[in-house]
């Protein structure tokens, strides 16, 4: 049976972004916080997504660059050494579950391992121990989707790739979003043959259609295999590996792999909980929230980040989230979530990324919209750096000039969106951005050209 000898003002379901954010403002407030994970604290940003992987990426883009500049003035052939690349990646990773806890005692943030259950509207129970709140904030992520096949045992995660001491000859990923094309430039600029295994029309759904069709010339040129229109029916283990079993068009195609990758999405990471004690609702395997990202059900409630699928799953919106509940933790519920101007990107090598209205979406709004686009590998940008896949989709709105959209791809296009993002949240128009003097050469430098 649990005992109850411990009540906080705020107790924290997860440890990533959401939950380091929360805490710390209302610790400072003089709020009694604790914490609590049964993974390894830090989150997953930091442990197992975006952290990581954007490490393991630098020596894919180490490759890449070597391999563009050669015959022009770079010789030799480089190539990933993927023991000591991920021992550069596990020197930022390992330090942080400890660094985290010493952080959180030094400000007097209790901390608890193992698996949170609600056993009441504000109680929970840890390790066997009851633990009551004013208030809980659900900061526990996302999972992987089930796949709902036969054979889905063989599959492993991103996480488990993060940690993976080898890269398989051959290797086939399920889904076609942010991770299979990331991990797929990745493990074919290390030698690995790819098959990406896409239900959708085109990979990289999120992202603008044409920009992706231009940054698929590039999985060409790295031999990947993508199958779009393709759906994995079951996965089999053979003698050496496994065999992917899907259907492509009305045929049934069947790939040889030594791995098999989970790529195809995340859902709120909820199921452990026991929702159903606390009297929090869901529906469609997400919490049902207010405007506060406040349980709808059970006031004592809110979630953020991923848990909460409010707005778009990245780490910076967890951060917003947990600064939006924190101030109406302190200060009753006067904020909400502002998700403008958030920019996306996808680690491919070159990067996409996108922000604000996609064309098909501003279209079905009915806004009055021009569009500026162009295939620029012939700038001066990408011939420099010999890239062949450069180029942008920006959207104009007739009567106020304000930028609606902005859609990149290629050389800086992960630092050049986040003005463009900067230009949305606070209404900048195109002649803001015109007069604006930028450093040259640089990748924001041609952003009047693209307007």
């Amino acid at each position: 049976m649990a005992i109850s000898d411990r009540t906080y003002d705020l107790l924290i379901i997860g440890s990533g972004t959401a939950a380091q954010t929360a805490s710390g403002r209302v610790r400072a407030a003089g709020w009694s916080v604790a914490v609590i994970d049964h993974l390894p604290f830090g989150g997953t940003c930091a442990l197992r997504g975006c952290d990581p992987k954007k490490i393991l990426i630098s020596g894919a883009e180490a490759i890449d660059a070597a391999s563009r500049m050669r015959g022009h003035g770079v010789a030799g052939e480089p190539r990933i050494e993927w023991r000591e690349l991920m021992a550069f990646k596990r020197s930022f990773t390992d330090p942080i579950p400890h660094r985290q806890e010493q952080h959180y005692a030094e400000k007097g943030i209790d901390a608890f391992h193992g698996l949170a259950r609600f056993t009441g509207p504000d109680a929970v129970t840890v390790e066997g121990q009851e633990l009551k709140a004013r208030y809980i904030l659900i900061a526990t992520g996302a999972r992987p989707v089930p796949l709902h096949i036969p054979g889905e045992d063989y599959v492993i995660t991103s996480d488990r790739f993060l940690e993976l001491d080898a890269l398989p000859a051959q290797m086939a990923l399920v889904g076609g979003g942010y991770i299979a094309a990331e991990f797929s430039h990745l493990a074919a600029r290390a030698g690995t043959r790819v098959a990406v295994f896409q239900r959708a029309e085109r990979m990289l759904p999120a992202f603008d259609p044409d920009l992706v069709g231009w940054l698929m010339e590039k999985f060409g040129e790295l031999g990947i295999d993508v199958r779009t229109h393709s759906t994995v029916q079951r996965i089999e283990k053979a003698a050496d590996g496994y065999l992917v079993h899907a259907s492509t068009d009305g045929h049934t195609p069947t790939v040889a792999a030594d791995l098999v990758v989970h790529a195809a999405g995340r859902v709120p990471d909820l199921d452990a909980l026991d929702l159903d004690a606390a009297g929090v609702t869901t529906e469609k395997g997400r919490l049902k929230l207010n405007e506060f990202l406040q349980s709808v059900s059970n006031p004592k409630v809110y979630a953020a980040g991923d848990a909460a699928r409010s707005g778009p799953p990245l780490t910076p919106v967890s951060s917003h989230d947990a600064k939006v509940i924190a101030a109406n933790l302190l200060d009753g519920n006067r904020h909400k979530p502002d998700y403008r101007g958030v920019p996306s990107v996808a680690f491919t090598v070159p990067p996409i990324a996108t922000v604000g209205f996609g064309e098909a979406e501003a279209r079905t709004k009915g806004l009055k919209f021009r569009i500026n686009s162009e295939k620029a590998s012939d700038w001066y940008t990408a011939r420099r750096l010999n890239e062949s896949v450069y180029g942008f989709k920006t959207l104009v709105e007739e009567d106020t000039d304000r930028i609606l959209g902005a859609h990149l791809v290629g050389p800086h296009a992960e630092e050049v969106i986040n003005l463009f993002g900067l230009a949305i949240r606070h209404g900048l128009t195109t002649k803001d951005l015109k007069s604006t003097i930028f450093a040259y050469p640089t990748g924001a430098s041609d952003i009047g050209y693209m307007l």
